[in-house]
């Protein structure tokens, strides 16, 4: 119980607790929190932000150009081969239609004759 009597004996004596209230100085201003980015910031910020998206814009529009101009190439390259191959097959054709026999046949067929007598040689270009 000693110790408990002591334990009273001291309460009194404790120091309250003392809350300090800051100093102001007597011309000093409330100060202002710096903000993160300042108006000339945001300014350079955003236009950077509209100079990259007006690049990417231009840059999607050649991409769309090259590759419309690509197919133009290939469908011409297309015709081309085609054409080359019906070209082929039309001379192909004519080597087989312009031969002596056929071109004899044909004749007789029609009822011609060869006569010695009226043919006139050309010489060769």
């Amino acid at each position: 119980m000693a110790l408990e009597a002591r334990k009273f004996d001291y309460a009194y004596i404790q120091e309250p607790d003392i809350t300090r209230v800051p100093e102001t100085e007597p011309d000093a201003r409330p100060s202002r929190k710096r903000k993160l980015f300042t108006k000339g910031e945001k300014v350079l910020f955003v236009a950077f932000v509209a100079g990259l998206a007006l690049f990417a814009v231009f840059l999607l529009q050649a991409q769309s150009a090259i590759n419309a101009t690509n197919k133009e190439v290939q469908i011409i390259q297309q015709e081309i081969a085609e054409t080359s191959k019906h070209n082929t097959d039309l001379s192909i054709q004519v080597r087989e239609k312009s031969t002596y026999e056929r071109i004899w046949g044909k004749a007789q067929e029609l009822g011609l004759t060869l006569n010695e007598k009226n043919v006139k040689v050309v010489p060769g270009q």
